[in-house]
């Protein structure tokens, strides 16, 4: 009986050792397979960050796409300032350029209208018969109770009182008062100026008289003339100062009176004396007769 049980105890003693034996070789075995797989979840977490980080990570990316946002849209904004900076002093400096070019071309322009003006003035002087002194309008109306202009040459030019004064394109008026270097010219729509006239196309005479700054009145015309507005009145020579047939005005109004044997004309002068820059004094006329070339102009009209 004692050594059945001893055999039995020993039975169960070495059965026990050998399930613990076993469970150890399994145990070995599995944590021999288990440490590769740890080892990649570890790389993997740390590869990932732990989960508490996440939040952090996302609050810093937020504020640093913020910052980049507003820098980039401080660095666009500034860029178009700059621009509009340059853009402003390239404006102002072609508002410079281009001022400076008008000036330029307002000095050229001046420049040109002046050479054309004299060359006129020259070709005029060249072709007449008469003996002209040039001058130059330096003031206007510097004369009480007159209509005047004043000339830059006086009477050590040889002006004398009484000649005559006009320009290229008609009668401005008469030296009044003449000085040593300038006279005072009156013009021929002051009212104490008195020219003789005649109506170019019917050779009606009269006499033009000054009547306000801007016209004269035709007098002694009778009432059967032909005429119309728009008429040329033109210098008549008999007072031996102005050239025969030298423009005077046009007709701008005919007035009949019933009780008047004349008509009363008036006449536009064909000289602004406002705008005058340039005259000739007539020191002589030389007999010029400006009604022949009118007639021998109209004759080759005619024929043509």
């Amino acid at each position: 009986m004692k050594i059945q049980a001893y055999l039995l105890s020993f039975t169960s003693e070495v059965e026990l050792n050998f399930v613990n034996y076993n469970l150890k070789k399994v145990l070995i075995i599995l944590v021999v397979l288990a440490l590769p797989l740890i080892s990649i979840n570890i790389e993997q977490k740390s590869a990932r960050g732990a989960w508490f980080n996440e939040p952090f990570v996302f609050a810093a990316q937020s504020v640093q796409n913020l910052f980049f946002g507003l820098s980039q849209g401080v660095r666009t904004t500034t860029s178009h300032y700059i621009n509009i900076l340059n853009i402003k002093s390239k404006n102002i400096q072609l508002q410079k350029e281009n001022d400076e070019l008008k000036t330029r071309l307002g000095r050229f322009t001046e420049n040109t209208n002046e050479l054309e003006r004299l060359r006129t003035l020259l070709d005029f002087q060249k072709n007449t018969k008469m003996e002209l002194i040039p001058a130059q309008v330096i003031g206007r109306n510097l004369v009480t109770d007159h209509n005047t202009i004043t000339i830059n040459k006086g009477l050590s030019h040889g002006l004398r009182s009484g000649q005559a004064v006009l320009t290229v394109s008609g009668a401005v008026g008469y030296v009044f008062k003449p000085s040593s270097k300038s006279a005072h010219v009156m013009l021929i729509t002051d009212r104490y100026s008195v020219i003789d006239a005649l109506i170019q196309k019917n050779r009606a005479h009269g006499l033009i008289e000054g009547k306000t700054k801007d016209t004269c009145v035709l007098q002694y015309v009778e009432h059967t003339e032909d005429i119309k507005d728009g008429d040329l009145i033109v210098t008549g020579g008999l007072d031996n100062i102005f050239p025969k047939g030298f423009p005077l005005g046009v007709i701008a109004n005919i007035e009949r009176r019933t009780n008047s044997a004349s008509l009363n004309i008036e006449v536009k002068p064909v000289v602004d004396a406002n705008k005058v820059e340039e005259v000739f004094v007539v020191k002589s006329n030389g007999s010029e007769n400006f009604l022949n070339e009118t007639e021998s102009n109209d004759k080759t009209s005619k024929n043509e």
